[in-house]
């Protein structure tokens, strides 16, 4: 499964992929909404890959590696790897991992399962150039179009003001705020069902988003 974008490829997961993802993952400006905040190690990193990759075998859907289309000087203000001691991927389109764009079931909020939750993450290289929101714009079109799904929500810590941002612009609406039993967070969950979509609820004028991190799983 791929999806390309002007600027993008969504595609599934290979295992040299941490190199990329291991210095994004031990960022703790990346993961300071995540979970309880913590950075993860490069074994961690690994493990998250083989368990997304097992989504997509289990669910049908799951979090898509996102690429830029060609090097990362293709992209004004990111230089090779996109962090500190990241480095570019080594898929076909030779450009560099840039984080994931995708979905998955927010086990983490029982209060409002079951759901598909459209998150992302990505380097801090490369926020501020709009790429959480085109990628988005993309997985919100396989999730109704192909997947079918009757309802996505996204969920992000009540301070990440930036990704609420493109999650309005992705035509979502705030539906509650509640707290994450594990971590005692407060979190803001965004809904956009699929009659809304279909109807034209996403905005696809919108200007590019800023945030780089959304989803607290």
């Amino acid at each position: 499964m791929e999806i390309e974008t002007d600027r993008l490829l969504l595609r599934r997961w290979r295992a040299d992929d941490v190199e990329a993802l291991a210095p994004m993952y031990a960022d703790p400006e990346v993961m300071r909404f995540i979970r309880d905040g913590g950075v993860r190690t490069r074994e961690e990193t690994a493990a998250a890959i083989a368990a997304y990759e097992q989504a997509w075998d289990t669910l049908g859907f799951g979090l898509f590696a996102v690429e830029l289309r060609g090097g990362p000087g293709d992209m004004p203000g990111v230089g090779p790897g996109g962090v500190p001691g990241g480095r570019s991927g080594s898929g076909g389109s030779g450009g560099a991992l840039v984080g994931w764009v995708g979905l998955a079931e927010p086990e983490f909020l029982p209060e409002i399962m079951p759901a598909v939750e459209i998150g992302w993450r990505l380097g801090r290289a490369y926020w501020g150039l709009g790429i959480a929101t085109e990628a988005a714009r993309e997985v919100l079109r396989f999730a109704f179009a192909y997947a079918r799904l009757p309802r996505v929500v996204s969920i992000c810590d009540v301070r990440n003001t930036a990704s609420m941002q493109v999650m309005r612009r992705l035509g979502m609406a705030e539906e509650r705020e509640t707290v994450v039993p594990a971590y005692g967070k407060r979190v803001k969950v965004y809904t956009l069902s699929r009659g809304r979509y279909l109807a034209g609820a996403a905005d696809a004028s919108g200007t590019a988003g800023t945030a780089g991190t959304a989803g607290t799983g």
